[in-house]
């Protein structure tokens, strides 16, 4: 298993990790495997979406909003991030990628993405990679 970390820098973003996965397993040299991706939080998630127009990321985080808005959950009398766990929740703490001659095989338009809801925080995402 390998590791790196992502420092976020506000409440709520998307950040692309796909460069440090890939180079995860490019040094891997497995040809032909899973791939892994976990973050160890509960209150960011692992995705995989479109890169190429930024107005996505926002779009993500302005769909999630309206569906869980901030500041009315249970939890928020306890630190005010309720609505981080429940978004992190649906979106999921990972994402499994097959590994075909040694590539990620991602489609055209598709990045591995960080998603924070409760930043800015140092996040650290897992990597484990399983092939031959």
């Amino acid at each position: 298993m390998q590791s790196f970390t992502v420092s976020t820098t506000s409440r709520q973003q998307i950040i692309d990790i796909n460069k440090q996965v890939k180079d995860i397993v490019k040094d891997s040299k497995i040809k032909e495997g899973l791939c892994l991706i976990y973050i160890p939080h509960t209150s960011a998630a692992v995705i995989i979406n479109e890169n190429a127009d930024p107005n996505i990321m926002l779009d993500i985080i302005d769909a999630l909003n309206k569906v869980v808005p901030q500041g009315q959950w249970k939890h928020d009398k306890i630190d005010g991030n309720g609505d981080s766990h429940i978004k992190s929740a649906i979106l999921g703490p990972s994402e499994t990628v097959i590994i075909d001659k040694g590539e990620l095989q991602l489609g055209k338009w598709q990045d591995i993405l960080l998603a924070e809801f409760d930043g800015p925080r140092i996040r650290t995402v897992l990597v484990k990679i399983i092939g031959n």
